[in-house]
């Protein structure tokens, strides 16, 4: 089975839609496994006031968990990334409240970041998936 950036994205997004810590800890030993190395933290807040807390979310989970080296070069690239996908699902999110997970993934020089998110708009909930690759 052959590594690329389509199955990293992949690994991303499944791991932003785990729903439980046991969930998301099986996932990544079964990514593990395959070579991918994997993340995932909650968040949660109004948007715009938790762009840069969900930033850096991404980016202090992905250290943590041996995603990355605490290099520029690859905080950046997990920034970026994360940056990216809040990007993406900005404009249904804007004014609203937001809470979810942020899935990251790592293989070789491919790293994806999936943020998904679930939008509050008073009783009727929006929900959205934000995508960002870099190569590192």
């Amino acid at each position: 089975m052959e590594l690329n950036s389509r199955r990293v994205a992949a690994a991303a997004i499944r791991m932003a839609l785990t729903e439980t810590r046991e969930e998301e800890y099986r996932l990544k030993r079964e990514l593990a496994a395959q070579g991918i190395q994997a993340a995932a933290v909650d968040y949660g807040g109004e948007f715009i006031s938790s762009v840069q807390k969900i930033v850096e979310r991404a980016v202090v989970a992905a250290k943590r968990e041996g995603v990355i080296k605490e290099t520029h070069s690859e905080e950046g690239a997990v920034a970026g990334a994360a940056r990216e996908a809040l990007s993406q699902i900005m404009p249904k999110a804007l004014g609203s409240d937001v809470g979810g997970k942020i899935g990251i993934a790592r293989w070789d020089d491919h790293l994806c970041v999936a943020i998904f998110f679930g939008i509050g708009l008073l009783h009727l909930d929006e929900v959205g998936i934000g995508l960002g690759h870099r190569a590192v």
